[in-house]
This record gives C-alpha cells, sequence and structure tokens, in this order.
C-alpha cells in the first residue's frame, strides 16, 4: 500500500457489465486502518458489498480529507452513527448513502462542508429533524432523505437553497405546515413532500412561484382543502401526483389550460366532485382519478384516446360521452364507463375546457365543428 500513495479512486461492488468495479465477496468486510494509506483519495465507493456481518465505524475513524465523493450503496450490514462517517470530511463534494442501516440524527456539522453539491441519504434508519444549519449550504444541488425516520417541521432555512435542483423528502414523519420559504427554492424541478404528515394547511401557494417546476408529489398527506389556482405559471409540470390527501370541490378548470405538458396526473383518492375538465384529457398521458365523486361526461378524442391512460374507477356519476364523428380511441379503464344520457351531460361540462377542437383528423373536425356551433347557439338563445 506504501507503493500506491497517489490513487485517488476505489470502487467495489459489481453494478453492471459496463462498469468494471470488482465484485465484492459474499463475506466481505473493511478494515479502516487502511485509509491512512490513500491520502489523495477523491472517490470512495461500495456497491452491495456489506450484507452479512455488522460493520461499524470506532469513534476515533475518521476518512481522508481529500475526500470529495463518498458512496455506499445497499449495504444493509454497514450499522453506524451518521456522524461517526462524516469526521474531517470538510473537501466533499457528493455524499451519496442509500439503502445502508446508518443510524442517528443528521449531525449539524454537516453544513461546515460548504463544498456540498449532492446530498442522498435515502432508505437508512436516520431520524430526528433536519437542522436549520443545513440552510448555509449554498452549493448543494440534490437533498434526498427519502426513506428514513425523520419527523418534527422542515426548518425554514430550506429555502435559503436556491441552487437546489432536487427534493427529496418522502416516507418519513415530518409534520406540522409545508414552510412557505420553500418559494425561494427557485431552481427547484423535483420536489417529492409525499407520505408524511403535514397537517391540513392546503396545497401550498407557494408552488406556483417556482416556475422550473418539472415534477411535484404531495400525495398520502392530508393536506385536505380544495385545488387553488396557481397552474398559470407552472406550464413546465410534467408529473403531479396529488393522491390521498383529502383534497374536496372541483377540479380547477385552469389545470386544463395551463398543465399542457402533464404526462401524469395523479388525484385518485379524494373527495373531489363536479365534472372533468377536457383540457386534462387533450394531450395524453396517464391521469388517475380514481375513487372520487366526479360526475358529467367523458369526452375524449381520437387522437388523444389512443395516448391516454385514463383510471377513473370508483367515480358513480361519469359516463361516457361520444361526440358525432369522434371515437374514444384505446381503453384506458373507460371500459367500465355507461353512456350519457343527454341528462348527464350538464352546461358545464361542455365548456369547461380551454380547447373545443376535440377531433383532430380533417374529416370529423367539420363535424364537430359543425356541432360545437349548434350547441352554441342553444346555449346562448339565438
Amino acid at each position: 500500500l506504501n507503493q500506491t500513495p497517489h490513487i485517488v479512486q476505489l470502487s467495489f461492488g459489481y453494478v453492471s457489465d459496463e462498469t468494471p468495479n470488482p465484485p465484492c465477496s459474499s463475506n466481505a468486510t473493511l478494515h479502516f486502518h487502511l485509509f491512512s494509506s490513500f491520502p489523495y483519495l477523491r472517490k470512495l465507493f461500495f456497491y452491495n458489498c456489506f450484507n452479512n456481518a455488522p460493520l461499524s465505524l470506532s469513534p476515533s475513524f475518521s476518512f481522508p480529507s481529500s475526500l470529495q465523493e463518498l458512496v455506499f450503496i445497499n449495504n444493509p450490514s454497514f450499522i453506524s452513527p451518521l456522524a461517526s462517517l462524516l469526521q474531517n470530511l470538510t473537501s466533499l463534494r457528493r455524499l451519496i448513502l442509500i439503502g445502508n442501516a446508518f443510524h442517528g440524527q443528521l449531525p449539524s456539522q454537516i453544513a461546515s462542508f460548504l463544498n456540498l453539491e449532492e446530498v442522498t441519504l435515502s432508505r437508512n434508519n436516520l431520524s430526528g429533524e433536519i437542522p436549520s444549519s443545513l440552510g448555509l449550504l449554498n452549493q448543494l444541488k440534490v437533498l434526498d432523505l427519502s426513506g428514513n425516520k425523520f419527523e418534527a417541521c422542515l426548518p425554514d432555512s430550506l429555502g435559503n437553497l436556491s441552487r437546489l435542483l432536487k427534493l427529496d423528502l418522502s416516507f418519513n414523519a415530518f409534520g406540522c405546515r409545508i414552510p412557505e420559504s420553500l418559494r425561494g427554492l427557485q431552481s427547484l424541478e423535483f420536489l417529492d413532500l409525499s407520505f408524511n404528515r403535514f397537517g391540513s394547511f392546503g396545497v401550498p401557494l407557494f408552488l406556483g412561484e417556482v416556475p422550473t417546476l418539472k415534477e411535484v408529489y404531495l400525495n398520502g398527506n392530508p393536506l385536505s382543502g380544495a385545488i387553488p389556482e396557481i397552474w398559470e405559471n407552472m406550464g413546465g409540470v410534467e408529473r403531479l401526483g396529488l393522491s390521498e390527501m383529502g383534497l374536496v370541490g372541483s377540479i380547477p378548470v385552469s389545470m386544463g389550460v395551463y398543465l399542457k405538458n402533464l404526462s401524469y396526473l395523479g388525484l385518485d383518492n379524494n373527495n373531489l366532485d363536479g365534472p372533468v375538465p377536457f383540457g386534462l384529457l387533450e394531450y395524453g398521458g396517464e391521469i388517475n382519478l380514481e375513487n372520487n365523486n366526479l360526475s358529467g361526461g367523458v369526452r375524449l378524442s381520437r387522437r388523444v384516446g389512443q395516448n391516454l391512460k385514463l383510471k377513473v374507477g370508483g367515480n358513480r356519476g361519469l359516463c361516457l360521452e361520444n361526440i358525432m364523428g369522434c371515437e374514444s380511441g384505446g381503453d384506458g379503464g373507460l371500459g367500465q364507463l355507461k353512456a350519457c344520457k343527454k341528462t348527464d351531460v350538464p352546461d358545464a361540462v361542455v365548456f369547461s375546457g380551454a380547447s373545443f377542437l376535440l377531433c383532430f383528423d380533417s374529416l370529423s373536425l367539420l363535424v364537430c365543428l359543425a356541432t360545437l356551433a349548434a350547441v352554441v347557439l342553444v346555449f346562448t338563445g339565438f
């Protein structure tokens, strides 16, 4: 080991055929004192290496201060307080600890690692609360604490992480109110706060002030209330999860107007009522509206119906409406809907969408437009 003092990277554990990492034996262990022989080490990587004999760090141990990237993935027998691992790592840029058995609290000393760009600590046994000092890490781009036992309130200081691209705090026990300070995350693209215990304060309005968002998941929090009108500046959102939240009222028409890039929308298992806005069904993707109290007609164009995976079970008031010259392409879970009668389709459903061009092939477009014009004349009294 004294003959190789300039080694800068050590990687162990088979990941794929494309990686040259040597595999670990089934009874692999680690002698931490060996790291003193690598004063220039920058990256240390272990994947699926420690699965049997318990492995822990002594209080006096520390990795080389030169380390910039520390990665332990799927090492369930690595049982140690997180604080023991972080001693002396002042040069650290990426801390990735996934699927291990690290426990204890997130130490406030992590805020002194000012070069950190990624902190991913998912699927461990960490607990306690997030230290407010974490907001000092102004280079941080990824913060993932999902799948742990964190609790208490989120610190307002998280809103200071202006370069953050991803915030994943899902599957913990965080409570209180989602802090309004998160509006300061003006670079954020991915937000997952699902399956926590955030209280009944409604869907956060600040989401409409973060135009960079592409994915938002709030599922499984008892936020309750109506879906707010915040979608005008959120046209870049591609995936939106609002399932199992106790939401009430109708689905805003504005969601169908502005959320034109959606590939997934989850509104299932709420208490929503009223019609399904046409705009939501115009762009394809996956939409889950199951187990609500929705009513009125579901109308699809031929073009979109073939690309739309629509789940509507558990809404007894919904029916399938066919327009002259249009077909409801694809199944998408629509087979369980009865055909609409004239009395099943309220005027609000007809005029709730942002766009009325429901057919897109050249022949049926004329028929649909003529039908729509006739409906408008009747509705307006001409």
